[in-house]
């Protein structure tokens, strides 16, 4: 590991931790040249899961795009950064559980809803209202009613 301070590729390691649950291991490191301190993630490397999309259309799953969608739709809301990635942790994993290479666009949605429903009323219409795709006012008040 090169070390970010001096560039030299001579380290150690001080500590190592599992974090996320078990998926990642965080590492500190002492670099041997400058002795400069430093913390690298260790990762699973997963393959590409492809989102088929309503129109077919296929493209790489996006986590960063899932949790803008989501920050957007809790805006303004009691919800915290910590708790938006959770939200997405835990459906990225129940996606790559599936074991699948292609996920429809459609059962990501409604994963990220259940969850939602559960964290915060108000973020889960916003988010339901864009991904449902509600056509009038009608649709978007029985979507309301459900949640009495």
């Amino acid at each position: 590991m090169k070390c970010p301070f001096c560039g030299a590729d001579s380290d150690k390691v001080v500590d190592s931790r599992s974090v996320q649950e078990g998926r990642a291991v965080r590492r500190r490191r002492e670099c041997q040249s400058c002795h400069e301190r430093f913390t690298t993630y260790e990762y699973i490397e997963r393959a590409t899961l492809m989102v088929v999309k309503a129109d077919q259309r296929r493209e790489p799953f996006d986590r960063v795009k899932l949790v803008r969608g989501l920050e957007l739709a809790a805006a303004k809301r009691p919800i915290s950064t910590d708790q938006i990635q959770k939200l997405v942790e835990e459906v990225e994993s129940k996606l790559f559980d599936l074991g699948k290479a292609e996920v429809s666009s459609q059962m990501i949605g409604e994963l990220v809803t259940e969850r939602l429903r559960e964290l915060d009323e108000v973020a889960y219409v916003r988010f339901a209202s864009v991904y449902r795709n509600f056509r009038d006012k009608t649709e978007f008040a029985d979507e309301l009613k459900k949640l009495k």
